[in-house]
């Protein structure tokens, strides 16, 4: 039973060894240290872990939705301390890793390529580029650790990540909080879409006002 329920939950897209990740993820929600594996999950995802905690916070959120909003709380600390360990490594470390991570990660969107995105967007508005990247399914992980080393601002960086990060993780809580478990199919199916339409409205807005 367990094992059909977390096939229902699997989010369209993810193949092989991500299948068996993703499920092994799931599985820490009914474990007594559930809340101590959100914290971690957090922390690995901002850095390098390849599944978001958003999967395992709608499961334990739908399983105990008293605590929502404590959960969503840890997962935004454990998010942004994990981006700090990866502005961290960028800053003082990427000279030694960057050929391994190019060459071993660029399946998590550590590319070259990538890295001159993230940097002409953090020259344009680095504040919206790390709080869109903690809010959207943009990979958060890269922008971490470009945030280092691209020497950006600490106390922005700090504030971008708990703003996103935490918008993101207390909607999710919210949502089952509010509608209860019915909501965690469709969450999972378009939380992606709906985070990335609402930073779309906000850069709109945004501009609008610059433009007046």
């Amino acid at each position: 039973m367990a094992e059909l329920t977390a096939e229902r939950r699997r989010p369209t897209g993810l193949r092989g060894v991500h299948y068996r990740i993703y499920d092994w993820v799931l599985r820490w929600s009914g474990h007594p240290r559930a809340e101590l594996a959100l914290v971690l999950l957090a922390f690995a995802e901002a850095s390098f872990f390849p599944i978001p905690p958003d999967v395992l916070l709608l499961s334990i959120t739908v399983s105990r939705p008293a605590r929502a909003f404590r959960f969503a709380a840890l997962c935004t600390v454990g998010s942004v301390a994990g981006g700090l360990a990866g502005y961290a490594i960028g800053y003082g470390a990427w000279q030694v890793f960057e050929p391994l991570v190019f060459r071993y990660l660029g399946f998590l969107h550590f590319t070259p390529e990538t890295f001159a995105l993230v940097q002409a967007r953090y020259a344009d508005n680095a504040f919206l580029a790390v709080f869109t990247a903690g809010f959207t399914p943009i990979p958060y992980k890269v922008f971490t650790i470009a945030a280092g080393v691209f020497h950006i601002s600490v106390p922005v960086f700090l504030l971008a990540s708990v703003l996103g990060r935490g918008a993101r993780f207390f909607i999710v809580a919210a949502a089952v909080r509010i509608v209860g478990p019915a909501v965690q199919p469709f969450l999972e199916r378009y939380l992606g879409w709906l985070t990335a339409a609402f930073v779309a409205l906000l850069v709109l807005g945004f501009w609008v006002l610059g433009a007046r």
